[in-house]
């Protein structure tokens, strides 16, 4: 493992207080050693002071021998004798040998401590000598006798004390250099003892924050980092386990709500939008997940919805409201978030076109069929009241009515028969024997049926076969009744003179048959409805024709039944043409 930073701080930190504080142990000894040294030199001079005294007193009264007696005194005393007159002139030093030699010294009254001993009895300095050139500390004592006679001046060479101080500061120094070193290898130990486990930590606190929950640290220690080792593996697999939990849940929770075939839209207090399902982005023409953080009326330029949101998050109470959104009609309930204060709402969107479309058409089923059975049961019963009232004796017109009113039973017994039919269609009741139907027998067959309705208005049928023969899975019965009723809707609503063309192909995976018709057509606005049950184009002409308006309802649903649908294009006064597409057989 490299040193980390951790290491090299603590390492260097433990290494630079122990180097300084062997190196002041260096100074302060040596420092202390000096004054020992200095106050044992000072101690030694005033002791050989005190013992050449009595004999430097008789010296000066002694005109001759003082330079031999003063000589031999500091030989034995191992010290340096100066004797200096009350003018600074030397009398005798032991440092030389001969008067002769004394007398060329000079006058020492200037000297420090020779100065001092005459003003104040006493000195001492340290000092190179001028005399002998090296550095020497002196001690001087004012000598009188009736008056001053000079000063007598010890002298000891320093030279001894460096020796003595060098001596012990290569020792010193020498032990420091131990002692740092091997203080320098207990701290790199020690400093690498304390970090590894926090570099252990580290990494794994690292790779937890990276989503790798099944990284543990391994801290073999009892003590307190081993303890926050423990902590933090249980934390890595606490967190492990609540993590894959919240996964868990969050994948359902995406799952459903991205499911959903209504739009869901959590917003925050500032109507920013916090989540957005798959069918809200349908919806609104947007992508989930680029439409966190931005306003909601960004996304959904709506003001009711936007007005609803404001009241539902001020008064922290669901509210309701239905919008529309192109040819989309919406239920927008918007629901606030708990909390005080309110975090957010979310509004959950419902797509209502389809049910509000059903609700017309459930509205129009029934005022159609309450008019389309009102409609003969009113001409019966008129029928009925008039003969009842004298027309059945009325010869010439009992006849007459009685056939209208067989006649109008008649278009009633239809009617509820294509209800019947529809409704069985519709609800899977009704049972069909799927087989193989060849398609120009079934086309033969309708315009057998239907030949002499389109010979009395001259409307020519016309079948344009392909060159194979093609068969569809389909009822038979059911296929002829397709085919019947679009047939009979051409023929219907064609002009005489009129043509009416049936012709059928391979259509990739299907069998197209066409019914194309020259007649009124269709406007386009209305084509969408055509297969609707009682939806006519044209309702007065529709039922002056007979028709119920329920045989291309019958007919979709037939086709819808057999795997197949239906198609129809159409121009106004420009004819139709009713596509019916089935699989082959």
């Amino acid at each position: 493992m490299p040193p980390s930073r951790l290491f090299w701080k603590i390492f260097l930190a433990f290494a630079a207080i122990g180097v300084v504080a062997a190196l002041a142990l260096v100074v302060m000894t040596l420092r202390w050693e000096r004054e020992r040294l200095s106050i044992e030199a000072e101690t030694r001079l005033k002791q050989a002071a005190a013992l050449v005294r009595p004999i430097a007193e008789q010296a000066f009264g002694e005109e001759t021998a003082q330079q031999a007696r003063v000589r031999a005194l500091g030989e034995a005393a191992g010290v340096r004798i100066t004797l200096v007159d009350a003018q600074g002139k030397v009398l005798a030093d032991s440092s030389v040998a001969t008067a002769e030699e004394v007398a060329k010294i000079e006058n020492h009254r200037t000297r420090p401590e020779i100065a001092a001993a005459l003003k104040t009895g006493s000195g001492m300095t340290e000092r190179a000598s001028a005399t002998m050139g090296d550095q020497t500390r002196y001690y001087a004592e004012r000598i009188d006798a009736g008056g001053t006679r000079g000063v007598l001046r010890v002298a000891l060479p320093t030279a001894n004390i460096e020796l003595q101080l060098a001596a012990l500061r290569q020792l010193l120094i020498n032990w420091a250099a131990a002692v740092i070193g091997a203080l320098l290898l207990a701290t790199y130990i020690i400093a690498r003892n304390v970090v590894q486990p926090v570099v252990a930590l580290r990494d794994t606190a690292t790779a937890i924050a990276a989503g790798d929950y099944a990284q543990r640290a391994f801290v073999p220690s009892n003590d307190e980092l081993g303890q926050l080792g423990e902590a933090l593996n249980r934390l890595s697999t606490e967190l492990g386990s609540q993590l894959s939990e919240l996964r868990r849940s969050g994948q359902r929770q995406s799952t459903v709500l991205g499911g959903m075939v209504e739009g869901v839209v959590a917003v925050d207090d500032r109507q920013r939008v916090l989540f957005a399902n798959t069918a809200a982005g349908r919806l609104f023409d947007f992508l989930p997940p680029k439409a966190e953080g931005r306003p909601v009326l960004e996304l959904i330029r709506n003001h009711d919805l936007q007005r609803v949101l404001s009241q539902a998050l001020a008064e922290v109470a669901p509210k309701w409201t239905e919008l529309e959104w192109g040819k989309l009609l919406l239920t927008a309930q918007v629901t606030p978030l708990p909390g005080i204060p309110c975090p957010g709402a979310v509004v959950v969107l419902h797509d209502i076109t389809e049910l509000r479309r059903l609700e017309g058409m459930r509205r129009d089923f029934i005022a159609n069929v309450s008019h389309e059975l009102k409609t003969p049961l009113s001409s019966i019963k008129a029928y009925a009241e008039t003969l009842l009232n004298g027309a059945l004796r009325d010869e010439e017109h009992n006849v007459r009515f009685l056939e209208r009113i067989n006649e109008q039973a008649d278009r009633l017994n239809l009617l509820i028969q294509d209800m019947l039919s529809l409704a069985r269609i519709e609800s899977d009741q009704q049972s069909f024997e799927i087989a193989r139907v060849g398609v120009a027998d079934a086309v033969a067959a309708c315009f057998d049926q239907h030949q002499s309705a389109a010979e009395a208005k001259s409307i020519a049928l016309v079948t344009t076969p392909p060159s194979d023969a093609l068969f569809v899975r389909a009822d038979a019965e059911g296929l002829r009744e397709i085919l019947s009723n679009l047939i009979d809707n051409a023929i219907k609503y064609t002009a005489p003179e009129g043509r009416v063309e049936v012709r059928w192909r391979r259509d990739g995976e299907r069998v197209r048959i066409e019914v194309i018709d020259n007649g009124l057509g269709i406007p386009a606005d209305q084509m969408d409805r055509v297969f609707e049950r009682f939806y006519r184009v044209d309702k007065a002409r529709s039922r002056e024709l007979g028709g119920t308006g329920l045989g291309l309802a019958i007919v979709k649903h037939l086709a819808q039944s057999f795997g197949g649908d239906v198609a129809v294009s159409a121009t106004p006064g420009g004819g139709s043409t009713f596509a019916v597409n089935l699989p082959p057989a």
